[in-house]
């Protein structure tokens, strides 16, 4: 926790040259991903602070915490970035009611690379539109790793409302790692997420998740609502909160997470 605190103060004390810059579009918070692209020459490195989730099934009980997880994003041009994010650390808790027993691991995460290319307004107003590659590495391990590489493409989009409205839409296709870590299947679906404003300083975005996974072990469709908060500070720094809840027996039953991004 102490290391938590000591990144989040040094993020928002290291100054950023705000003049003619974009306005600030952050990956996080969220389940989508926006179709800005930041501005070359600069970074962007966000972080996921403490992220909890909760998964029930019958009598078994599954806690996952992460902790650091972050992404640095760099813009290549006026249109392109490039991404490289790592899952710091996890600690999974797992209880058996019947047994009465329970396990618990901990280890580091998997690094991931991708590529964002914007098509149309990197600044993501009025109709944005971008295409992202991205390449999941297995470096981390059982705990929270994936144990095999995967891959996914997302086409993000975003269009401005009336009302200060924003529509978001992250339609993905994944060549996602099997259940028994080995191997991989093709998992498909989106987001759609509606942002508005509270206050001057201050933005939500309420969204809907629909996932079809056909793992060869487990065909199963995955649906989840989220609600995110993020409050900006300056030009270049914000602060997030949201919850996740599952809307089917397939889904993770709850995650509540918190953190910061920070634009140099």
């Amino acid at each position: 926790m102490r290391t938590l605190i000591v990144l989040t103060a040094a993020l928002a004390a290291i100054p950023a040259q705000a003049q003619g810059l974009r306005d600030f579009c952050a990956d996080r918070p969220g389940l989508g991903t926006p179709a800005c692209t930041l501005d070359p020459g600069h970074t962007m490195v966000e972080v996921g602070l403490a992220d909890w989730t909760l998964d029930r099934s019958g009598p078994q009980r599954t806690d996952t915490a992460t902790f650091a997880d972050t992404l640095v994003r760099i813009g290549l041009d006026s249109q392109t970035e490039a991404q490289v994010g790592w899952s710091a650390f996890g600690i999974q808790r797992e209880r058996n009611g019947l047994a009465g027993t329970v396990d618990r691991s901990r280890g580091i995460g998997d690094v991931s690379l991708a590529l964002r290319h914007n098509l149309n307004r990197p600044d993501g107003t009025g109709f944005s539109l971008a295409i992202m590659g991205a390449a999941t590495l297995p470096t981390g391990g059982q705990t929270i790793g994936a144990g095999d590489w995967g891959a996914s493409l997302l086409m993000p989009v975003s269009v401005d409302l009336p009302g200060d409205l924003n529509l978001q839409l992250t339609p993905e296709i994944d060549a996602a790692v099997d259940e028994d870590r080995h191997g991989r299947h093709i998992a498909y679906g989106s987001v759609v997420g509606l942002q508005f404003p509270v206050g001057k300083t201050m933005s939500a975005t309420g969204e809907l998740s629909v996932f079809r996974d056909n793992d060869p072990f487990d065909h199963s469709t995955r649906s989840v609502a989220g609600l995110s908060i993020g409050w900006q500070k300056g030009r270049n720094l914000q602060f997030d909160a949201g919850a996740n809840v599952g809307l089917n027996r397939t889904t993770d039953d709850l995650e509540l997470y918190v953190g910061v991004a920070r634009r140099f």
